[in-house]
């Protein structure tokens, strides 16, 4: 038959209770032991002989008394925790009820600002709050011409504004035809210049094409044997008159407002100065 489990009481014969007690306390110590070495833990173990005798154990590591601070450290941290909470939740109650009358206060004189529940006031109580809307309407009147003093600065800025916008633009208006007629005097003035160069261009091109005739002329007499009665000149000397004159013909084109004099022929004035080859070329142009 297997052992029944032992219930446990109160052993009454006094030599046997000594020896449990020290069997069972050496067992006790010998298990502490263990659970700190296997388990890495810090224990501390403490009991009291019936007869008032200590017997303690801590760990190897660790002192009795640094167990012991630890302990009531953090012992007294989680009373400190739970003490507020308890009285957190026993205060809310009392918050509720002054919220709450509070409230009642605040709504009541709200309604009696707006001229209800004038009933039950006395003449002090009535005095009392007839001051106090007067106070009130000060305050509102002084607010609204502070507003009212604000809007009209911003609205002169805005006028402000508006005037020299205008004005601006009336000055960007005088700019913009300013350069347009700068432009236009711009135009005119290159467009004077251009005309003014065309003349003289075609003129140094026609004196070119005199000069390549009379030179290549020259060269087909020269090549063929004619005979002059005075030596050929030179192509500078027939260039020197060619230019002479194109310089009398332009000149006379170029005076302002004159009408131009009948003048002699080209073949008429230099009859003296060409030789003949040169004049008969003049003559048959």
């Amino acid at each position: 038959m297997g052992r029944g489990p032992v219930q446990l009481r109160r052993i009454e014969n006094k030599i046997n209770r000594q020896v449990t007690f020290s069997k069972r306390r050496s067992g006790l110590l010998k298990k502490a032991h263990e659970i700190s070495v296997l388990c890495d833990a810090e224990v501390a173990l403490i009991v009291f002989s019936t007869k008032g005798k200590l017997y303690e154990y801590s760990s190897q590591d660790s002192n009795m008394d640094v167990i012991l601070e630890r302990y009531q450290r953090y012992s007294f941290e989680e009373r400190a925790i739970v003490d507020q909470n308890i009285g957190g939740q026993a205060n809310w109650g009392d918050e509720f009820g002054s919220l709450k009358i509070k409230l009642d206060a605040v709504q009541k004189s709200q309604r009696q600002l707006l001229g209800e529940q004038l009933d039950p006031l006395t003449t002090k109580e009535l005095q009392q709050l007839e001051q106090q809307l007067d106070t009130s309407l000060k305050h509102i009147r002084s607010r609204k011409h502070c507003v009212l003093f604000q809007n009209q600065l911003l609205f002169e800025s805005i006028s402000e504004l508006q005037k020299k916008e205008k004005s601006l633009k009336d000055q960007n208006g005088v700019l913009q035809k300013h350069l347009v007629e700068t432009e236009k005097e711009k135009n005119n003035v290159l467009s004077n210049i251009h005309h003014r160069e065309q003349p003289n261009g075609a003129a140094n091109i026609h004196r070119r094409e005199q000069l390549n005739e009379t030179t290549h002329i020259h060269n087909q007499e020269q090549q063929n044997g004619a005979t002059t009665s005075s030596p050929s000149p030179t192509p500078v000397a027939v260039l020197d008159s060619v230019t002479t004159l194109n310089i009398g013909s332009s000149q006379s084109r170029e005076g302002a407002g004159e009408e131009p004099e009948s003048q002699p022929s080209p073949a008429q004035a230099n009859s003296g100065k060409l030789p003949p080859w040169m004049l008969r070329t003049i003559s048959n142009r």
